[in-house]
């Protein structure tokens, strides 16, 4: 009898929306962590489009961090992302989700306080057995007093 190939197993919506979610949570988790290369292992295979050129490649990405977010003696840049009200929407092995987010920032200088708020656009790709980043793109609607988060606004 002649082996026939199986198709790929398509993943579970309900475990795919979780580890989506999971992969939003840790973004935030690494910048505020300040785990830049973290972060550039975590977009490696995606395309980040902030407030400049879209960069691609773990060690690009790691480096734009870098270069733009003022760390402090912590090793942080002392920061919380929060995101928030999450869709996803899912396409079996693609996935595109969009949420709020709000940076918060405190400083012994500084009171807690939010300093830029806007919008993650993303996108995803599974390979069978875990999704990944392909896309992300921040955009911010409001800003405060980032002087203390970003380099340029500082400089």
């Amino acid at each position: 009898m002649p082996l026939t190939p199986r198709a790929p197993a398509r993943p579970d919506p309900a475990a795919s929306h979780r580890a989506i979610e999971n992969l939003i949570a840790r973004y935030a988790e690494l910048v505020d962590g300040g785990d830049f290369a973290g972060l550039g292992a975590l977009l490696a295979g995606a395309t980040f489009t902030g407030s400049g050129s879209p960069v691609s490649g773990a060690d690009a990405i790691e480096e734009m961090f870098r270069r733009t977010l003022i760390v402090y003696g912590d090793g942080t840049p002392r920061t919380k992302h929060v995101t928030t009200n999450v869709i996803i929407e899912l396409d079996e092995d693609t996935a595109a989700a969009r949420s709020y987010v709000t940076v918060y920032q405190a400083l012994p200088e500084l009171p807690l306080q939010p300093i830029a708020v806007g919008r993650y656009h993303d996108r995803f790709a599974c390979d069978g057995t875990s999704w990944r980043f392909t896309e992300r793109r921040v955009h911010i609607d409001l800003v405060g007093d980032v002087s203390r988060h970003l380099r340029a606004a500082a400089g």
